[in-house]
């Protein structure tokens, strides 16, 4: 009988024993008032922690980042993001759509951007090209394979452009356990930064997006323009809360059995060059020539992953994930190899 193994992300987790118990107990109120004290802690708490003057609650990483785009741009302008980011390539075309804005693209296959590449898009400007409202970056960066930024490099790149800065932080804190760097020093050159407590923390639901008090007041105009106001979201909040007291230090785990993973990969695929020192995180991407038949084949064993594009398979290890699973994948990858 096969074991099952959920590879495919670190929102597939079910809350903990503390989270379930601090949302039935929570204290709530009507967060459209203003007047839910746990919506109210774990804002406060967040903005604490990323050092910035406030931040909203919402549903989903998707609305933060969507926020953030509205209250940083105007209709025709530029953003200059990678060409793989979340904000680009997974949210639907939500930033055209919601927000008239176009992308000018640039490299990100190493979840870095070229400094001098994205500076000679904003000096474009003065050749009748588009005005650029913002740069956005993502940290740690999903596609290729949870990758931290280096220390140092997003604050060259914010004093740089001159441009307010959007940081896609959905995973931020797996690059604070990654580089031993705080959320505030990492969030400290971005103008605005989403947060969530969904991936990796285990919350069953909630991201935020912090950023300057002004700012964050226009963006609970803009979450409620897109549908995200709630009301007694404490009982949300309260998991949130939970995720972020008990649950970063944790990541440590899941990304040793990530490096793990990525050994098992790099033996099981030799032909997908795939170098696993490369796996600095929970995440797994790797290339191959048909990632959604390889991606089949394993589900058939109970091995579950997911696929970036039609080459490109992605495997997330999180707190669901145990030893005892990882063995079982080694044995699994192993069948392949014989």
């Amino acid at each position: 009988m096969y074991r099952r193994v959920d590879l495919r992300s670190d929102t597939v987790t079910q809350p903990t024993p503390a989270m379930r118990a601090a949302m039935a107990q929570a204290l709530v109120g009507d967060d459209g008032y203003g007047e839910d004290p746990s919506v109210n802690d774990l804002e406060a708490r967040v903005a604490a922690l990323l050092a910035k003057e406030a931040a909203v609650f919402v549903p989903s990483g998707v609305m933060a980042n969507q926020m953030a785009v509205r209250v940083l741009t105007s209709p025709g302008d530029v953003i200059v993001a990678g060409a793989n980011q979340h904000l680009v390539d997974f949210e639907m075309g939500a930033s055209a759509r919601n927000s008239s804005v176009q992308f000018a693209l640039v490299e990100d296959a190493t979840g870095q951007l070229d400094l001098d590449r994205v500076v000679e898009i904003i000096q474009s400007e003065s050749h009748h090209r588009a005005h650029v409202g913002a740069v956005a970056v993502e940290n740690t960066h999903m596609p290729s394979g949870g990758t931290p930024w280096p220390a140092g490099a997003l604050e060259a790149l914010a004093h740089a452009v001159e441009r307010p800065v959007h940081l896609d932080g959905a995973r931020l804190f797996n690059a604070v356990v990654a580089t031993g760097a705080s959320a505030a020093s990492l969030a400290a050159p971005a103008t605005t930064v989403m947060v969530c407590l969904s991936k990796g923390l285990g919350a069953p639901v909630g991201s935020l997006l912090a950023g300057p008090a002004d700012l964050m007041a226009r963006a609970r105009v803009e979450r409620k323009r897109l549908g995200g106001a709630m009301r007694q979201a404490g009982v949300l909040a309260a998991a949130g809360i939970v995720a972020l007291e008990t649950m970063v230090e944790r990541l440590e785990h899941d990304h040793r059995r990530a490096h793990q993973l990525a050994e098992l990969v790099a033996g099981a695929f030799p032909e997908s060059g795939y170098d696993p020192a490369s796996c600095r995180t929970n995440i797994v991407a790797f290339d191959h020539p048909d990632a959604r038949t390889l991606v089949a084949e394993l589900a058939d064993v109970g091995v579950l992953g997911g696929t970036l594009s039609a080459r490109r398979v992605r495997l997330v290890t999180h707190l669901d994930v145990d030893d005892e699973d990882l063995d079982y994948v080694a044995t699994v990858l192993a069948r392949r190899t014989r």
